[in-house]
């Protein structure tokens, strides 16, 4: 049998056979692998849950993603060709659509197949055909083109392979596995960013000295302003200040092992937010699945984990706390999973923590609750849409979050409105407290000097979730807001991705590999981000404790300067990046970003950095010293990898 089924297979070959060529749709691929930047990639639909339109041109087969998005898929080399039309979607309204662009590229075993040219909203689905001979990893990307993801609904139609061997495999990409590189803090006592906070005169006054060490520490300040006093065990300053000025105080902590001591600036006066707020929001892992004991644990859980001496300040209560109007302000009333609100914050502000609260303008929220436009005194709301109500209430609001003693508000609602902004910007200066005052989401770019004018922090985007194209589209994109930030004025690319997420749903290890999330920690630090942990801060990990507690990372983020780093080299063909950031003691820290799937040297000169002569160089997340270079430097930089420098003239 064995050798009459070879003879028939020398005959086949000896005869010219081919083997069958067979079809295999995109859309049957599992899409759910796709990597994207916004929502999620659908087969035979937008990404928008609507039948795919290009250019008024129905199509019944693809997949609909939303640039950037990386689609990869595994071949065995008997794949022969892929075949399709792609396109931007119509469903984007028409402002968006003005502003849709993008570029698909076809890549086989890392080289360029086919690109389409960049395409607009409008444009008619251009057809592809690529051979695929003999190639096992092929690459649908679509690409932003820098200018922006607003409506970028990018649809890959009619699209199939032909195939004579196996089945062509959707695939992500492998991820490293876990390293730390921050090194294990020390139990000498060490303070540690901010080294510097802003308060009003007469106002409730909390600040906890960032202190690692082992404990007991003992703590010492001189030089406090009139009004403020310090716990001696905890590092908690409390107190109202009784006057304005700026105040150097000098703290020293001891511990068995040595003692630190490093200046304080206070500064008394109309700006607080001085330093982006460091803290944790609720949202990304919880979603409206909040309660009072998960904010209690999370509260705990800050305190024994020791976050709070890197600086992490705030436990912020995103949408679902809601409940109807009430009480003696005709406020929003918590619904019953929190019942006692005052208990709450006075619970969290007795562990040296502040604590931040969620509202909206609208009648109601994402989530469905209800916002500042609603009046549920009779006991529904009155519009269920989420469109402005006749009036506002958010006046009655303020004095409830005032009383209650919430220190940070975030006001989500698009499209932010300058009416809206300023009317709540004026009731949290009125309120008696400090509130920072954080505003959601993709604030428009073209009233940048408002959102810095009015507010504390303005996010610059949509949500985040936790994927590569997210992020990296998120992060990069930030260049031109970067004028408009400034001490007491952030822009906030919105909360941190690492650690366990799941926005209430499925909670789950980030989808972002090691180095993507060191990536994305050095970005958002040379950025002067607001650093809200999103993560179960019950289920973290080393990895990720040790990740968000690097004291020199952190103190990039809080640097005193407060100017936020920008671009210095953007290569969207190699896909490298090269950040800067001058912070206050007249050194540099510089962000080396290697955005490829490949090992690349990125190479960085002081031409291009703006500085002279022999720097020292020092690498932040392994806190340890590289050495001098005279002009320039270079590195080899993993794949989605980074290397975080800080340099400084040498002496």
């Amino acid at each position: 049998m064995r050798i009459m089924m070879g003879a028939i297979l020398l005959a086949m070959f000896f005869s010219g056979f081919t083997p069958a060529v067979r079809v295999v749709w995109l859309d049957q691929l599992d899409v759910s692998n796709v990597d994207q930047s916004a929502g999620k990639a659908l087969a035979n639909q937008s990404m928008w849950k609507t039948p795919l339109l290009i250019a008024g041109e129905h199509f019944d087969r693809g997949v609909g993603t939303h640039a950037e998005s990386i689609f990869r898929i595994a071949l065995d080399g008997r794949t022969t060709a892929f075949k399709a039309r792609v396109g931007l979607d119509d469903s984007p309204p028409e402002y968006e659509s003005r502003q849709a662009s993008a570029e698909f590229i076809v890549l086989g075993d890392g080289q360029i197949l086919w690109r389409s040219g960049i395409m607009h909203a409008k444009d008619a689905a251009k057809p592809l055909a690529v051979s695929t001979k003999g190639i096992k990893s092929l690459v649908l990307y679509v690409d932003h083109t820098g200018d922006g993801t607003v409506g970028d609904r990018a649809d890959w139609v009619d699209a199939y392979f032909e195939v004579t061997g196996s089945d062509p495999v959707s695939t992500r990409r492998p991820a490293e596995q876990p390293y730390i590189t921050t090194p294990t803090a020390s139990k000498q006592p060490v303070i540690n960013a901010p080294y510097v906070y802003g308060a009003r005169a007469g106002h409730p006054f909390l600040f906890t000295v960032p202190v690692a060490g082992e404990r007991p520490v003992t703590l010492k300040a001189v030089g406090l302003p009139a009004g403020l006093t310090m716990n001696s065990q905890t590092g908690i300053i409390t107190g109202k200040a009784a006057s304005n000025g700026i105040f150097k105080v000098n703290v020293t902590a001891q511990n068995r092992y040595g003692s630190d001591t490093k200046a304080l600036e206070i500064v008394i006066g109309e700006k607080i937010a001085l330093t982006p707020p460091m803290g944790w929001n609720s949202w990304n892992v919880f979603g409206a699945n909040i309660d009072d004991q998960k904010i209690r644990d999370m509260a705990d859980a800050m305190v024994n984990l020791g976050l709070t001496h890197y600086g992490y300040a705030y436990i912020n209560i995103d949408d679902g706390w809601q409940g109807q109007r009430g009480g003696k302000f005709q406020a929003i009333m918590p619904n019953e999973k929190f019942p006692d609100m005052k208990a709450l914050v006075d619970y969290v502000h007795s562990k040296g923590i502040k604590i931040g609260i969620y509202s909206s303008p609208w009648v109601q929220t994402y989530a469905g609750f209800i916002g500042g436009g609603a009046d549920t005194r009779e006991g529904k709301v009155i519009n269920s849409s989420r469109r402005y109500g006749a009036f506002s209430f958010v006046k009655n609001d303020v004095q409830q979050w005032a009383e209650w003693g919430f220190d940070y508000v975030k006001y989500d609602w698009v499209t932010n409105d300058i009416a809206h902004t300023a009317e709540l910007s004026y009731l949290l200066r009125e309120s008696g407290r400090d509130i920072v005052y954080s505003i959601s989401n993709a604030a428009p770019f073209e009233l940048a000097e408002d959102w810095s004018r009015l507010t504390n922090s303005w996010r610059t985007t949509g949500d985040i979730h936790d994927s590569w194209c997210s992020m990296t589209t998120i992060g990069f994109m930030q260049h031109k807001w970067q004028p408009y930030a400034k001490p007491g004025s952030w822009n906030d690319p919105d909360m941190l991705v690492v650690g366990k997420v799941g926005w209430g749903k499925d909670i789950h290890t980030t989808q972002l590999s090691p180095d993507e999330q060191y990536t994305h920690v050095t970005l958002w630090s040379i950025l002067a981000a607001p650093l809200l942990i999103g993560c179960d801060l019950k289920q973290i990990d080393s990895f990720t404790l040790r990740l968000l507690t690097n004291k020199e990372v952190i103190a990039v983020d809080q640097d005193p300067a407060g100017l936020q780093g920008k671009r210095i080299v953007g290569n969207r063909n190699n896909k490298t990046e090269i950040w800067a950031k001058p912070l206050q003691d007249g050194s540099l820290a510089v962000g080396l970003f290697n955005l490829s799937d490949n090992m690349q040297e990125l190479f960085v000169t002081w031409d291009q950095l703006g500085i002279k002569g022999p720097q020292r160089l020092r690498d932040l997340w392994r806190q340890k010293d590289i050495g001098v270079s005279d002009h320039s430097y270079s590195a080899q930089i993993p794949p989605h990898g980074v290397l975080f420098l800080k340099m400084k003239a040498a002496e």
